[in-house]
């Protein structure tokens, strides 16, 4: 069971006890990410989430990696559009000093300009293994051909040119803006209990509250083509199709039709372009919600004269979903393979704490294991059929990198 609690200046705690494990789990959850960003803040988020562990008032960014090798724990942070997440794993024995180590990089962390100016070109080179990346870059790339200028389709690590006006100040002037009381959650998940509860709203009860958050437009979805020449060995294909806000209530639905679509080795893509076909060694789809909208990616690549076939085997492949073609089994089998997933994926504290935290920042409600299952048992044959037309009867953003940058002979009628 999530318990929930809300400190007097807004922020959140949320935590699950799981007594039988030895581990505790621990997350900071801010609502911000690139989708917050203006244009020549962008990047800012990440590059943030890099200087908090650059050194504090208190310790140095080697005594930080030393304290969580020390006591044989993890420690890492992440950014995604829209949000930003610190979080360590921990030997239940050691919590409250995890505690102790994250509260004080987030709360004391100095942002020196020395720091600021190795962490720049750490990042630099974080944007060139990207860039290098084309399995990876497209995805950018399709972010961009579905969204535009909007900040949904900026990159999450930002661009050289942004990242070179970030400094000390620029830093703190956004952290004062964004990392304010009520877009702050704490997770918590595993061996926990009152006293290591007790220790947390005490020490984040400084977090101070703010203003209202920054006013975000729902995007508009583009359906634009973004080709890019470089010279690889495949040639690397994304279709996006506009999906779903995160709480819909369709979204169960449509996770169901992403699965048999190409969430796993038997779904429709997977056995048709890699095992029928023998075009791809990767090839798959999955769906990500915004608070506003939500975009579904399919991802392919491919020998460049292969590139047609690719196109036409996926096309074939999302036409029979279209067209209904879609039988009980292959429901019943998807649905029973998720809530294994599901299942599975809870038996880890790092897993429950995460969800939990998006859970409570994103929607602020919690649902139990149970309800979850019951809300996939739900779904019907029809509900399938309804969002595949819904969602494939239209027009598509794309994204390619390959050798020659053109565009495949079927997508130019």
């Amino acid at each position: 069971m999530v318990q929930k609690i809300e400190l007097a200046n807004g922020l959140r705690l949320v935590c699950e006890q799981i007594p039988h494990v030895r581990s505790v789990s621990i997350g900071i959850w801010v609502h911000t990410g690139s989708r917050f960003e203006t244009e020549s803040e962008n990047g800012i988020s990440h590059f943030l989430e890099h200087m908090f562990f650059k050194g504090t008032k208190n310790r140095s960014a080697s005594e930080i990696a030393e304290a969580f090798d020390r006591i044989g724990g993890h420690v890492n942070a992440f950014t995604s559009k829209e949000y930003t997440c610190f979080y360590a794993k921990v030997l239940d024995e050691h919590a409250s000093y995890a505690i102790d180590i994250l509260s004080d990089m987030f709360f004391n962390s100095i942002f020196a300009e020395e720091e600021v100016k190795k962490e720049k070109n750490v990042v630099f080179e974080e944007i060139k293994m990207v860039d290098d990346t084309p399995d990876d870059i497209v995805h950018d790339y399709l972010s961009e051909a579905s969204y535009g200028v909007h900040s949904l389709g900026y990159p999450i690590l930002g661009t050289v040119d942004t990242l070179k006006t970030f400094d000390g100040d620029f830093l703190r002037d956004y952290m004062k803006r964004h990392y304010t009381a009520e877009h702050v959650v704490v997770s918590m998940a595993g061996n926990i209990d009152d006293q290591l509860i007790d220790t947390v709203k005490s020490t984040f009860s400084a977090v101070k509250p703010g203003k209202q958050g920054p006013k975000v437009e729902a995007p508009t979805f583009l359906a634009k083509r973004i080709t890019k020449q470089k010279d690889t060995e495949q040639a690397h294909l994304c279709l996006g199709f506009n999906g779903l806000q995160i709480g819909h209530e369709d979204i169960y639905p449509l996770v169901v039709l992403n699965n048999l679509l190409g969430g796993s080795m038997s779904s429709r893509l997977f056995q048709e372009i890699r095992e029928k076909r023998g075009l791809a060694y990767s090839v798959f789809s999955f769906h990500s919600s915004y608070q506003d909208s939500g975009l579904l990616t399919i991802y392919g690549g491919t020998a460049p004269n292969q590139l047609n076939d690719l196109y036409d085997g996926i096309k074939q492949t999302l036409d029979s979903l279209v067209a209904g073609n879609v039988s009980e089994k292959e429901i019943e089998n998807g649905k029973e393979q998720l809530k294994g997933n599901l299942m599975l994926s809870l038996e880890s504290t790092n897993s429950r704490m995460s969800r939990n935290g998006k859970n409570e920042l994103l929607l602020k409600r919690h649902r139990s294991l149970d309800e979850m299952v019951e809300e996939i048992n739900e779904v019907t044959h029809k509900d399938v059929n309804r969002l595949a037309e819904q969602l494939f009867n239209r027009d598509f953003s794309l994204s390619l990198i390959s050798p020659t940058g053109e565009l495949p002979d079927s997508l130019m009628k």
